[in-house]
This record gives C-alpha cells, sequence and structure tokens, in this order.
C-alpha cells in the first residue's frame, strides 16, 4: 500500500506542478497589477472591517478560520524536511512562493466570494461552487468536490495528528493512543457544534499560537545574534547556487522550497476559499485582500521563524534524497519537528521539547479544525441534491477515526497521503482559477474604480459584467428594493 502511495505521490508531485504554480502565481501577480503589494495597507485594515451575521462569520474569523488551515504542522514539520533535502536554500524559495501565492490567494478567495450560496442559514462557496456557476462544468465540480472531501475528510487529517501524538510521545512519553483519543473526544466536542463553534475557537486560539511562536524565534535570534549575517548569507547563496557546498543542489532547493510552500500556505490549492466564502463582506475583493495577507503570516512569518531558529543554531542535516550528506549535524534523526526542537533547546535547555509539542498541538489542532470544515462544505455541495442528514454524521465519525488513526500510525506514509492530497488539489484548483481569471479581474477593477472615487466598494455582479453571482444579484435586488421603501416612507411622511 506504502509503496503505490509513494509512486502517486512521486507521479503527482513531478517538476510539472512545481513549474505550474510558480507560473501561475506569476501570471496572477502580473494580470492584477502586484494586487499582494500595492494593496498591503489595505489588507490589514480590511482584516477588521465587517462583523458577522446570522449567516456569515466576520473577516478577521474569516481570516483566522483559513489561517488555522494555512497554519500546521507544515510550518514546523515541514519547513525542516525542506531544508534537509533542498538545503538552506529553500527558504528563500519559499518566500518567492509566497509572494507570488498572494496574488494566487487573492483570485481564489474572490472568485469564491463572488460565486457563493447561502444554503440552509449559512454561506457556504469554495473551489466546486465557482467552478459550476462561473465556468458551467458541473462535471469538473464534482470531481473536484470528490477530491476535496476524500482529502480533507481521509487523507490530510493523519500528518497533524501523527505530529501531535509524536511530539507529546518524545517529551512526555505520552502514549500515542491516549493522545488519539484525547483528540478525537476535543474534536468531536468542537466540529459537532457546526462552522459557528468552529470560527469562534480559531479566532481566539490563532492569534495567539501565532505570537508566542515568533517571541521565542526573536528570543532565539537573539541569543546567536552573531550568527545572524552569516545565516542570511547561507539562505542566499544557496538558493542561487552559488554556495560551495550547496551549489548541486539548486534544483532541490527550487522544488522542495516550492513544494513546502504549497503545503504550508496552500496558496493556489483552494483550502481557503471555503473560510472565505463564509465571511460577510460587501465586496469580493475584500475578501480576496485577507486571505493574501493570511499567505505573508503563515510563511513570511511563521515558516520563517521556523527556518531561522533551525539554521541560525545548526540544528539541522541536508541530506538530498539520492545523494550523499551535505551536511550531518543531527545523527539518525528523521527530519521533522525534532529539528526546531533542539534549536530552541539550544536556548532554553530543558524546555525546547515541550514549547514545540505545545506549539504543535495548537498549530496542528487548529488545522483540523479547519480541514473538516473544508470536507464538510464540499459534502454540502455534493449533497444538494440528495439532502441526506446522514452524510454529515458519517463524515464525522470517518474524519475522527482518521485523527485516531494518524495519531498510530508512521509519521511517513501520513505525509505520503498528505502530499497525494495537497497535490491532487493543487492541479485542479490551479486550472479552475486560471480558467477564471476573466471575471476576477472585472470585480478587482471594479473594486479599484470604487477605491479610487473613494467609496467604501459594494458589489453589484450585472454592472461589472459577471454572470452566475446569484447570491449577489440576490442582495442586490433587496438593498434597491429596501432603498426604494424608505423612499417611499420618507415621502409619504
Amino acid at each position: 500500500m506504502e509503496d503505490i502511495v509513494n509512486w502517486l505521490v512521486d507521479q503527482v508531485w513531478s517538476i510539472g506542478l512545481v513549474i505550474f504554480v510558480l507560473g501561475g502565481g506569476l501570471f496572477f501577480t502580473i494580470v492584477t497589477r502586484f494586487v499582494q503589494l500595492r494593496y498591503f495597507k489595505q489588507m490589514i485594515k480590511l482584516i477588521f472591517e465587517g462583523k458577522s451575521s446570522e449567516a456569515g462569520i466576520s473577516s478577521f474569523q474569516a481570516f483566522c478560520l483559513a489561517l488555522a488551515g494555512r497554519v500546521g504542522i507544515g510550518n514546523i514539520a515541514g519547513v525542516a524536511t525542506a531544508i534537509a533535502f533542498g538545503g538552506p536554500g529553500a527558504v528563500f524559495w519559499m518566500w518567492v512562493m509566497a509572494i507570488l501565492g498572494g496574488a494566487s490567494a487573492f483570485i481564489e478567495s474572490t472568485l469564491s466570494q463572488v460565486y457563493k450560496s447561502k444554503i440552509g442559514n449559512e454561506y457556504r462557496g469554495g473551489t466546486p461552487f465557482f467552478i459550476e456557476k462561473g465556468l458551467n462544468m458541473r462535471w469538473f465540480a464534482v470531481i473536484m468536490a470528490v477530491v476535496v472531501t476524500l482529502s480533507y475528510g481521509i487523507l490530510v487529517p493523519g500528518i497533524q495528528a501523527n505530529s501531535i501524538a509524536v511530539g507529546f510521545e518524545n517529551v512526555l512519553g505520552l502514549n500515542k493512543n491516549i493522545t488519539g483519543i484525547l483528540m478525537v473526544a476535543l474534536l468531536g466536542i468542537i466540529i459537532f457544534g457546526g462552522v459557528k463553534r468552529i470560527a469562534s475557537v480559531a479566532d481566539k486560539v490563532v492569534p495567539f499560537m501565532a505570537l508566542g511562536y515568533v517571541v521565542v524565534t526573536f528570543i532565539v535570534l537573539f541569543a546567536n545574534i552573531s550568527e545572524v549575517p552569516k545565516m542570511f548569507s547561507l539562505i542566499f547563496s544557496s538558493a542561487f547556487g552559488v554556495n560551495e557546498a550547496f551549489g548541486g543542489i539548486l534544483g532541490s532547493a527550487i522544488a522542495w522550497g516550492v513544494r513546502r510552500a504549497i503545503f504550508s500556505s496552500v496558496a493556489g490549492v483552494g483550502e481557503a476559499t471555503y473560510s472565505s466564502a463564509a465571511a460577510e463582506v460587501t465586496h469580493p475583493a475584500k475578501q480576496g485582500l485577507v486571505q493574501a495577507f493570511s499567505i505573508y503570516i503563515d510563511t513570511i512569518v511563521v515558516c520563517t521563524a521556523t527556518a531561522f531558529m533551525i539554521l541560525v543554531t545548526g540544528m539541522y542535516d541536508v541530506i538530498p534524497i539520492g545523494k550523499q550528506a551535505i551536511v550531518k549535524t543531527m545523527g539518525n534523526i528523521e527530519p521533522g519537528p525534532i529539528y526546531t526542537q533542539q534549536a530552541v533547546e539550544t536556548v532554553f535547555p530543558g524546555y525546547g521539547g515541550l514549547f514545540v509539542a505545545i506549539a504543535i498541538f495548537f498549530f496542528a489542532f487548529t488545522t483540523l479544525m479547519a480541514y473538516y470544515y473544508i470536507a464538510e462544505t464540499t459534502l454540502v455541495y455534493l449533497d444538494r441534491k440528495l439532502k441526506a442528514q446522514w452524510l454529515k454524521t458519517a463524515l464525522k465519525i470517518v474524519f475522527l477515526a482518521m485523527v485516531y488513526i494518524g495519531s498510530v500510525k508512521s509519521a511517513a506514509f501520513m505525509w505520503a497521503l498528505g502530499d497525494l492530497g495537497f497535490g491532487s488539489m493543487a492541479w485542479l484548483n490551479m486550472v479552475a482559477i486560471l480558467l477564471l481569471t476573466k471575471p476576477t479581474i472585472k470585480v478587482l477593477k471594479d473594486f479599484d474604480v470604487q477605491m479610487k472615487a473613494g467609496k467604501d466598494p459594494v458589489f453589484d455582479p450585472l454592472t461589472v459584467g459577471i454572470k452566475g453571482a446569484d447570491f449577489w444579484e440576490d442582495r442586490c435586488k433587496e438593498m434597491k428594493l429596501d432603498s426604494f421603501k424608505e423612499e417611499r416612507d420618507g415621502k409619504a411622511s
């Protein structure tokens, strides 16, 4: 079974996907005129704008829910494996992917808002929804929904759960079975409470966990301040193949930097499209900008924090796949969270392992909450015709079972399953958003015009020339009707 999965991962994660995602991010950056940079100040402002409603969550909650999915074990273990297999230069290519990925995130999240639906008493949307409404390709949308449901419901939860279990076993000697049972119980309480409860937990935990992690990073950097210039020199020289030791693995640096950046930030994979659709905003581009900013927090801030701690303390190996070790510092330790644990241990002896284990718990647990929400949203999409309520219950049970299985199974197999899931979604989602570039640019131009006029942008799909945006068409009709009633009542009085 493992051999089959590993073979599939090699096919999905060929050099073609690396070129596709990098090229797509560059294309989106150009056609949006660097939207992820020119609206940087506006991004921060928009995070705290708007409030939740009966049907939708606030922009801040959507931001935190998306960040909960982005900031996970990829920020700790993923960065370590990128350095181990691609060298220090992989960090630079993670930064490049983050900047380009900001444009991809803007495109996919804006589309999610444009083509969202109100199902029951909740806003729902995401890649399958905008494929069906924007491209009129129901078959493609169904394939996407099935892949996403299987990926987030079965394939990828095990990575996060395994990392939590291994972290506590290494530090506290806690049996992985016990950790698995406790996680299932805690997750069950949250996910059976619905999207509002998931968002409520995310907006409290995510800011706290990210801030604490960055504070510890600064302490580690300050303790090794004399090594910081050498660290930056190592990253940049390795990234361009001019470093004598790492010059022969430039291709690996790019491939692993991009691969782990995608795994961590999931820009272009479509993960944040589901939480983006749930947000209550007046214009789709607003949430697109909010989600573009979340890429920076995930990769530029949190992933960089991990990389800096590992590199500045020298707690890493570089062992390119199929080649001789270039750096061998860690003995026979498998690349992963232990690199970060050992790095923190150099400054906080006896506490580094525990700190990283706790960080992994918060990062991975909030990611699991986001994973479930995404799987449920795509299941809702598939279930609109059947309306079989038992399917949600079945999904919850299967998801929790995979969390437990992931806790006790081998880490290598869980990573392989996760890579298979993310790679498959990246191929499909990137094709979809490339095909829908034109309507997204129309939405962005409408936003640009209203911003230049000093207005608070409000979206009207008919004015912009967007078809299939049923939710926004209905909202505009309601707003015009309310305005007419107010005008009539004013005249009557």
